[in-house]
């Protein structure tokens, strides 16, 4: 019995990374291609996710398992730091445990510091030039494309009254009466039927502001321990960008036809949203290439991986008509300086928490006050877990 089948037929087992083979676990051979692990994966992600009957622990292993042999320079680095004779020995029969003395596979560990947790994020704000620039705004602007708005519901009626004044004061040919009185009809149509939408529309703002107008944050963080970096982003979120009126947060997203959290976090406002990923990644200085790949130090980054170009593909087929893009927020992983630059064209820049703030926050505040209110609900509908 493979080891997904055993997890799978014990749910309440809670299995340790050090027990399991990632290929074996999604049921590929080791040669696989991505698209065959990528299948594999979701075709198990459904069984094995907590709502569906799976425990946190194994679903944790599977996407593990996935995200490592998914990205090319960990998929490598999990290879090299297993023997041969390791993978040959796997265990493939029901008993479980593994028997005493079997081989386990122990991914190499990337620099981990015990006990280490990296320090809250503060911003200093008097930097921040959007931040001073919101200052005057308070109202929140609830639109939704399609809608007519009050003006043009203006225009006809005051074409309206254009057309009656004529009326009271001359005598009018009856040819030329008629004419009048056919635009007459017509802009009174027109007005008639612009004020009733505007008014569905009125109807319907009051509606969104009661249900969701005194939240701004939607979805929880992760709260394993393991998910240290997702609570301080979710903390920088509601501490510094709830700063532009129009801002919308939701932690835990999945991707269309997903059933688990893919991206870590969105921040929508008005029609731009932006994709985040929290890391807990080595000290050092990160930066991009011009063909987009990561590097620490000047040198290829092989210490982790990142699905957020892949997030970001997801969602702007999902959003068309909105801007999306990505921001990978670093935090180290031990003690010492963590920097991050990227090229100003690369849409999922590696960032500090204060880069984050600054750039991001810059390009949200666009539209500051403006929640779309079509957009909003799609966004809200990937999320896992409303709460």
């Amino acid at each position: 019995m493979a080891w997904h089948a055993i997890l799978c037929a014990l749910p309440g087992a809670e299995v340790s990374v050090h027990d399991v083979d990632y290929y074996e676990l999604l049921g590929v051979r080791q040669d696989a291609t991505p698209s065959e692990i990528k299948s594999a994966y979701r075709a198990l992600a459904r069984s094995m996710h907590p709502d569906t009957g799976g425990t946190a622990g194994t679903f944790r292993l599977l996407r593990d398992a996935y995200e490592t042999l998914n990205d090319p320079a960990r998929r490598a680095e999990y290879d090299r730091a297993t023997a041969p004779d390791e993978r040959a020995g796997s265990v493939t029969t029901t008993m479980w445990p593994p028997p005493r003395g079997f081989a386990r596979r122990r991914p190499r560990r990337f620099g981990e510091e015990p006990g280490f947790v990296p320090s809250a994020p503060r911003v200093d704000v008097t930097s921040v030039p959007w931040w001073h620039e919101v200052d005057a705004i308070a109202r929140v602007h609830y639109a939704h494309p399609g809608s007519p708005g009050h003006a043009p519901t203006v225009v006809a009626a005051g074409a309206v009254l254009l057309l009656v004044l004529p009326l009271l004061l001359f005598d009018f040919p009856l040819p030329l009466l008629l004419v009048w009185l056919s635009l007459l009809a017509g802009a009174l149509a027109a007005a008639v039927l612009l004020g009733r939408r505007h008014l569905a529309t009125l109807h319907t703002v009051r509606a969104f502001r009661s249900e969701f107008g005194g939240r701004t944050v939607f979805g929880r963080p992760g709260s394993d321990d393991d998910q240290i970096g997702e609570r301080l982003t979710a903390d920088l979120l509601s501490r510094y960008l709830t700063r532009l009126p129009g801002v919308r947060i939701f932690h835990g997203l999945a991707w269309p036809d997903s059933v688990f959290a893919d991206i870590d976090h969105a921040v929508l406002c008005g029609r731009r949203l932006v994709l985040v990923e929290s890391k807990l990644w080595l000290p050092g200085h990160y930066s991009t290439g011009e063909d987009g790949e990561l590097l620490r130090n000047g040198r290829r980054f092989l210490g982790g991986g990142s699905r957020l170009r892949e997030s970001v593909a997801e969602i702007q087929a999902l959003l068309p008509g909105v801007e999306v893009r990505g921001a990978l927020v670093l935090y180290p992983s031990r003690s010492g300086e963590l920097s991050a630059e990227s090229e100003p064209e690369d849409d999922v820049p590696p960032m500090t928490p204060e880069q984050f703030v600054g750039e991001i926050g810059e390009w949200l505040s666009v539209e500051p006050s403006t929640v779309d209110r079509n957009v909003f609900r799609i966004v809200l509908g990937q999320v896992i877990q409303p709460g």
